[in-house]
């Protein structure tokens, strides 16, 4: 007997859901998600004096807020790999959105914590380019994960191009609290396009690789801080959190206080994500076809590098805007790689959870680096030390992640499965 034929309703979704729309709404997803975000720069100085606060209270919100969004992705991700991505996402943008909105109400340091740093640290931990990306890995085809990965997060580079200017326009023409209220009728924008990245529950079957099979959630975190190329991933990537939250959050201060204008401080948080556009597409295309660890110790060092010579040489417009071309082309770079990495290791099934394990690690950096940026300014005039401490922490990730070993988990207790699609 014939299986009971799909349902029209069953059918629509497989003929609509094609890969090309899933990873279409994903960039549209990372792009409205990371554009305010990426803004936030711009509204350290007139939030700053319309309270009446130093640096360090904007920078202590803001590193909470970073803090949070990694304490957060592991969880949201747990949720997501169990029951779905698609409650996961909606449910991230309304905290996300509220946050935004009341963060224009907040007059005094904790309830500016409990806006900026607590609701929109759990709103993006729940649906930001972490998500899309494990979406996109369980959603699209293995051979074109990479470019799904790269697609994804070079969206939310371009959404950092787009709302860099667009800020630095609505917070000089109508006001910062205006401005705000943009950014959260934007994110709203998420709840219709994660539709197409709504996964099933406890999906274990659908876009496995070789590397997957049948397992608990302990299980899988065990397997993987077990694992020292695991672990080695995780303490990279702090850098790159490290570096991206003290840039996002400081660099349009430093370049004011240096004689620019806030306005080029705009441009050049728009030209670092116009630039890494090319950059993500580039990691996420040379992923499928060199080692990952080198991909990513290249990026570090080049920051490193770059990072240094903008310090040392006389600032001007053209060398920010300079600085931020080097800094975009290895911005957001990092996540095609190291998502790839923990795909290729442990396979999808619990891809959401451990890509946010490494993501929290990604952000305790950007904890670190945002609050120090505030407090080393405050207490010395000048961001002299978390310049430096960037530099070092590039170095040091360049050389961690040499050692990483590119293959899947060995797991002889249990049989693989094969990935979806191909033969037995």
């Amino acid at each position: 007997m014939s299986d009971k034929a799909p349902s029209a309703s069953s059918t629509f979704l497989m003929t609509w859901r094609t890969p090309l729309i899933v990873i279409l709404c994903g960039c549209a997803i990372s792009l409205i998600t990371f554009g305010p975000r990426s803004a936030t720069g711009l509204f350290m100085q007139p939030v700053s004096d319309a309270n009446g606060w130093g640096r360090d209270v904007f920078a202590l919100a803001f590193a909470v807020q970073n803090l949070l969004w990694g304490l957060g992705q592991p969880i949201a991700g747990a949720i997501a790999d169990r029951f779905g991505t698609l409650r996961v996402l909606c449910g991230g943008a309304l905290l996300y959105a509220l946050g935004l909105v009341l963060m224009a109400h907040a007059t005094t340091p904790l309830s500016f914590n409990i806006t900026v740093g607590v609701l929109i640290g759990f709103g993006l931990s729940g649906c930001s380019f972490n998500l899309v990306v494990a979406a996109l890995g369980k959603l699209v085809p293995e051979n074109m994960r990479s470019f799904a990965f790269g697609a994804g997060t070079a969206a939310g580079s371009f959404g950092q191009f787009l709302f860099a200017p667009l800020g630095a326009f609505l917070i000089d023409s109508y006001g910062w609290a205006i401005a705000l209220f943009v950014f959260a009728a934007a994110v709203l924008l998420v709840l219709p396009f994660s539709l197409a990245l709504a996964t099933k529950p406890a999906d274990a079957k659908a876009a496995m690789t070789g590397a997957d099979a049948p397992q608990s959630l302990r299980q899988a975190l065990s397997e993987a801080f077990a694992h020292r190329s695991y672990v080695l991933l995780v303490l990279g990537f702090f850098t790159c959190g490290f570096q991206l939250a003290f840039v996002t959050a400081h660099l349009p201060a430093y370049l004011v206080d240096r004689g620019l204008s806030v306005q080029v401080g705009g441009w050049v948080i728009a030209t670092i994500g116009l630039f890494n556009i090319v950059g993500s597409l580039t990691a996420g295309w040379a992923a499928t076809r060199m080692p990952k660890r080198y991909i990513l110790s290249v990026l570090y060092l080049a920051r490193a590098i770059s990072i240094t010579i903008f310090i040392t040489v006389p600032l001007s417009t053209t060398s920010a805007l300079l600085f931020g071309i080097a800094t975009g082309l290895t911005w957001l770079s990092t996540v095609p790689p190291t998502s790839g990495l923990v795909a290729l290791m442990f396979g999808t099934r619990w891809l959401a959870m451990l890509f946010g394990f490494a993501f929290f690690s990604h952000q305790v950096g950007g904890f670190l680096g945002v609050w120090l940026g505030g407090i080393a300014f405050e207490t010395t005039g000048s961001y002299n030390l978390v310049w430096i401490l960037s530099i070092a922490f590039g170095v040091a990730s360049a050389i961690i992640n040499l050692p990483i070993v590119e293959e899947p988990v060995n797991r002889p207790s249990v049989r693989a499965v094969p990935a979806a699609g191909t033969s037995s």
